[in-house]
């Protein structure tokens, strides 16, 4: 078996890694007692350190962009426990993953890259299983929280996309600052908490540096290598595992409704990435 991977495939397959593990919040998320903002510091703080012994020749290689980049992920990560705060969680996951529609649309224009077919039927396609996905649990909510979850999809786009303007080398300059202004914003409420337990540091450590440290450091990883609407395409499979991962360890069961618009996200997002493989197989073949 011919094992080589192409780096757009390498490339998928990070992206791919990273939302699996993006999703597993969830599941600690509603084991701990914690505060919202609590858990932010301490994920951010591991995910700093991480990203900081890993990557410390690049670290302090900053441009406006970066600085740019890092606002934006502390305000996707705020915006987003605020929207969970005041509007239903399905509200808050289903208007951030509108992301790809704007890096759908914006792409073409900021890259000159070219708007293909594929990629406006798979975002409606996977719109549509989500809407499936969370048809029992939509509701109208705190229209507040519903307008900030909606700039948390904005935000989202814009790492996708900002990151994409920035030099390579400066991809992990980005996060390891944003996760320093979290812990700056987070600090007041983290300084009230009480200590965590042993099994609750298990927990913790796991959020910062596996969830959003090894999960960001693949997710740039794959950005390096394929297009920013790829990356937000197979983003959405975070979504639809974190229930998956609540339902084993916390015991809430997703509805019959639920599984099926899963389903259709995942098949239709493995039939774009066969598809635009085998396009590029041929290409390769009549060059």
């Amino acid at each position: 078996m011919n094992l080589d991977l192409t780096r757009r495939q390498s490339g998928l397959i990070a992206v791919v890694a990273a939302a699996v593990l993006w999703s597993t919040g969830g599941l600690f998320i509603k084991l701990l007692p914690f505060n919202a903002q609590t858990i932010l510091f301490y994920r951010s703080a591991c995910a700093a350190l991480m990203f900081g012994v890993l990557f410390h020749k690049s670290i302090f290689k900053v441009n406006a962009l970066s600085i740019g980049i890092s606002v934006i992920y502390a305000g996707l990560l705020f915006c987003f426990v605020t929207a969970t705060k005041l509007t239903t969680a399905a509200n808050a996951i289903f208007l951030q993953y509108t992301a790809p529609i704007y890096v759908l649309l914006l792409e073409p224009m900021l890259f000159k890259t070219r708007l293909r077919r594929i990629d406006i039927i798979t975002i409606l396609v996977c719109l549509g299983g989500m809407m499936l996905f969370f048809s029992g649990d939509l509701a109208v909510g705190d229209m507040r929280g519903n307008w900030i979850a909606l700039l948390s999809g904005v935000l989202l786009a814009g790492i996708m996309l900002g990151q994409r303007f920035n030099s390579p080398e400066r991809y992990e300059t980005a996060i390891f600052w944003g996760n320093i202004l979290v812990m700056a914003l987070a600090f007041p409420a983290w300084k009230e908490s009480p200590a965590p337990d042993l099994p609750q540091w298990g927990m913790l450590l796991f959020l910062g540096f596996i969830q959003i440290g090894t999960g960001y450091m693949l997710f740039n990883y794959g950005l390096k290598r394929i297009l920013a609407v790829e990356s937000a395409l197979l983003a959405m499979l975070e979504p639809i595992l974190n229930p998956v991962w609540v339902f084993l360890g916390y015991g809430e069961r997703p509805g019959s409704l639920a599984i099926v618009g899963g389903l259709i996200i995942v098949l239709m997002l493995m039939l774009r990435t066969w598809l635009t493989e085998r396009r590029q197989g041929v290409d390769r073949e009549t060059v």
